[in-house]
């Protein structure tokens, strides 16, 4: 499993905008292939600042074929507008669950 890890950070006064965006676009992800799920969390230290949290089978499920599809193009018409500057993106994987 990968996960993606997209820490967002969105324009003042835009947080209601931007997660109904976000919930709008959900169909986006779970047709995706080789999506498994996603989460927002919004940061509590920074009301505008997110981390969204994508579970994809493989690496390429995320850079090549979601990034690459029209699912995507559609995905940032619904949020792009709300971003402050572009999301930092980082791909993980589990290395140990102690618990």
């Amino acid at each position: 499993m990968i996960y993606e890890l997209a820490h967002i950070e969105i324009q003042p006064g835009t947080q209601e905008k931007f997660e109904a965006g976000v919930q709008e676009a959900a169909p986006l992800f779970q047709r995706a292939k080789g999506c498994h799920g996603m989460e927002l969390h919004q940061t509590l230290e920074d009301p505008n600042a997110y981390l969204l949290v994508v579970q994809w089978e493989t690496l390429e499920d995320h850079t090549v074929h979601f990034r690459g599809s029209e699912d995507f193009k559609a995905w940032r018409a619904l949020v792009g507008s709300y971003f402050a500057k572009p999301p930092e993106v980082r791909h993980a994987t589990t290395v140990a669950k102690p618990f």
